[in-house]
């Protein structure tokens, strides 16, 4: 689908390079006065991507509402949750990917939050007469059932239940979903993303870690694109 000017779009916002994306995409088609930032909290280790989702919003002047769905995840061992004693792996998803051979989801899956998230955005969003919901969803998140939440198939059977079950009045749309995160950088440069104010460690030091797969992940989709991450280059400016 395409966004189209006159509607009102509802941007599941993390503080990450993909949702910050995403929340510049809906700026830029249908402008800040008809977008609404949604940042949701899950039980997190830290609030660092909360609080750079705060920042970008910030930035483009949208609405920002936030939810804290925390409760739901008590019973989970995701590594990324305060109640869990797992180990965040430092290594590339795919080398977890080769660990798991691609048949179950990786350790730091929370278990079908983005269904969570989507289902939650909804009632969000028929409430503030959204006709569309984005999230950042990608090509490889979704790669060997790392992150099956983020697939075309998963995103279809969403977009089916919601648009069913809202009378037809909402859609999500997630314009990544096949496209590889280096993809989403290269848009994101384009459209001006301010990429140094976006988090999106696992950790919460007071600067990235560097291996965790996300990092690596997101070193990986700059250096693709032939430019230094911006984060990275604030953070030694600091420490200059």
């Amino acid at each position: 689908m395409t966004l189209k000017k006159g509607q009102r779009a509802l941007v599941l916002t993390s503080g990450g390079v993909d949702s910050s994306t995403a929340l510049a995409l809906a700026v830029d088609r249908l402008g800040a006065d008809h977008v609404t930032a949604l940042s949701i909290q899950y039980g997190q280790k830290h609030d660092k991507e909360i609080q750079a989702a705060k920042a970008v919003s910030a930035h483009y002047g949208v609405e920002q509402l936030f939810l804290d769905l925390t409760p739901i995840f008590a019973y989970s061992d995701c590594a990324l949750l305060k109640g869990s004693d797992q180990a965040i792996p430092e290594e590339s998803y795919a080398d977890q990917i080769e660990k798991t051979e691609g048949k179950k989801p990786v350790s730091t899956y929370v278990p079908f939050r983005n269904g969570l998230f989507l289902s939650s955005a909804a009632s969000i969003a028929l409430s503030k007469d959204c006709d569309v919901i984005l999230y950042g969803a990608h090509a490889d998140d979704a790669a060997g059932f790392a992150y099956p939440d983020c697939s075309s198939a998963f995103n279809d059977a969403m977009n089916r239940a919601i648009y069913e079950g809202s009378g037809h009045q909402l859609e999500i749309y997630a314009p990544f979903v096949d496209r590889d995160k280096a993809g989403v950088v290269k848009l994101g440069l384009e459209l001006g993303v301010p990429y140094e104010l976006t988090w999106s460690c696992y950790e919460g030091g007071d600067e990235p870690c560097g291996k965790c797969g996300t990092c690596i992940d997101r070193a990986a989709a700059f250096a693709a694109n032939g430019v230094a991450d911006p984060a990275l280059q604030k953070s030694r400016k600091k420490e200059k």
